[in-house]
């Protein structure tokens, strides 16, 4: 960060001053740009709704980072730079209030949007004293004894307005798209015959750029949020967030039954992928399948079934332990194999196969990367968590009984961020 250089006895200039405060906010905002990148970023700024309730809404103190122009206009005696960007941030220090109306006719609702962007002005005009060389016992009134008012300060501010949306039958009525160098922060739905607004009429915009933690909540090599999946769904994006990293295991396979002297092998594991989702927006949804364990045959005949797949969205996948094609139910000590492996991940596992049934004990059953294997019994144990293939069954004491086999262990998804 530059620094001004004064000597002494030297007449001061204007530029000392004004340049120590243009380097100190070149600097910061560099630092802020560095930390935080550079795209906008908003802190606070809160949207809440009067109390007592009414038809305002009060946007509380904070601030807005945005790149810009060092100075679009003169600094004082410094020439305008609007080449050369940096961060700024505006900050409020008191709340704004917006007035809010209720649409005109019945059964519509309206959606207004709440934007914000960074504002630069001059501002504080005041008469200053001047310097009179001819008459230094006495100074001029403003510049050249003009008796004319200067700014004094050039002030870095959090512009707010509200945009109105066109109103339309609830539930079909559309948010307004932000303006350019606006940035959208929330949605304040008001219906036809409403006398106030409650903090269920504001929505945040899932795009809004808020800092959702600060440095005393981060914990360096923890994520700073989880979401587990042991069945099918949706995953939504948080604010804030445009990366994850997923874990992924497909399910294991099930076991035959056993026969009459004839042991069952084990399912297969399914397989595992890791990896780091980038490009992701806030708000977005990504579908989220989890794999099923595979069936247990039974001593009905029932057939034994392979591990579903999982996958998160199209990025990446690990599909389920698959069966043996020379096991049957007519001959199931085979053991399960190939096992599942991972796909499209900057890691990809496979899982392990499952043992072949040997005299009267069911193979063992395989296990997912990171998971169990699964040990045999008389009757079939259903495969371990996450993915893993179930065990064989086992054929009794005297070897003669058949038993049911077992499922799968069933996939798993999880995300962090």
């Amino acid at each position: 960060m530059d620094r001004t250089i004064v000597y002494p006895s030297a007449i001061p200039l204007d530029t000392d001053l004004l340049s120590i405060n243009r380097n100190a906010m070149i600097g910061l905002g560099f630092l802020a740009q560095a930390m935080l990148g550079g795209n906008a970023a908003v802190d606070g700024l809160s949207c809440q709704p009067t109390s007592p309730a009414s038809m305002n809404v009060s946007i509380g103190p904070g601030s807005i980072t945005q790149l810009g122009p060092i100075d679009v206009t003169a600094y004082g005696s410094i020439p305008a730079d609007s080449t050369d960007l940096v961060l700024k941030m505006g900050i409020n220090t008191v709340s704004t209030s917006f007035t809010l109306a209720a649409p005109a006719s019945a059964g519509q609702s309206v959606n207004y949007l709440i934007e914000a962007t960074f504002q630069e002005a001059d501002a504080n005009p005041v008469v200053l004293p001047y310097y009179n060389a001819s008459n230094p016992a006495q100074s001029f009134s403003g510049p050249s004894n003009s008796g004319a008012a200067q700014n004094t300060i050039r002030t870095q501010r959090v512009q707010l307005q509200v945009k109105p949306g066109v109103p339309g039958n609830t539930g079909s009525q559309m948010t307004p798209a932000a303006d350019s160098g606006w940035v959208p922060l929330y949605q304040v739905t008001v219906a036809f015959g409403q006398t106030a607004v409650t903090a269920a009429n504001i929505t945040v915009i899932p795009t809004a750029p808020f800092l959702n933690w600060k440095l005393p909540a981060l914990r360096p090599g923890f994520a700073s949020g989880v979401q587990s999946f042991s069945g099918s769904g949706n995953f939504v994006v948080p604010g804030g967030v445009t990366q994850v990293e997923v874990e992924i295991w497909g399910g294991g396979a099930g076991t035959y039954a056993s026969l009459p002297g004839l042991a069952s092998g084990g399912g297969s594991g399914g397989g595992y992928a890791r990896k780091l989702v980038t490009g992701l927006t806030p708000g977005q949804s990504v579908a989220i399948t989890v794999g099923a364990g595979g069936a247990a045959g039974t001593t009905g005949g029932a057939a034994a079934g392979p591990g579903g797949s999982s996958s998160f969205g199209q990025f990446v996948s690990a599909s389920g332990g698959s069966l043996n094609y020379l096991a049957t139910t007519s001959a199931p000590e085979n053991g399960a194999t190939p096992p599942g492996i991972g796909i499209g991940g900057d890691v990809n596992f496979a899982g392990s196969a499952g043992q072949a049934g040997i005299l009267n004990q069911g193979g063992m059953g395989g296990a997912s990367p990171i998971g169990g294997a699964q040990n045999s019994g008389t009757t079939g144990n259903t495969g371990s968590f996450p993915g893993g293939g179930a065990a064989g069954a086992g054929t009794g004491g005297s070897g003669n009984t058949a038993f049911n086999g077992a499922a799968g262990g069933g996939g798993l998804v999880v995300v962090r961020w």
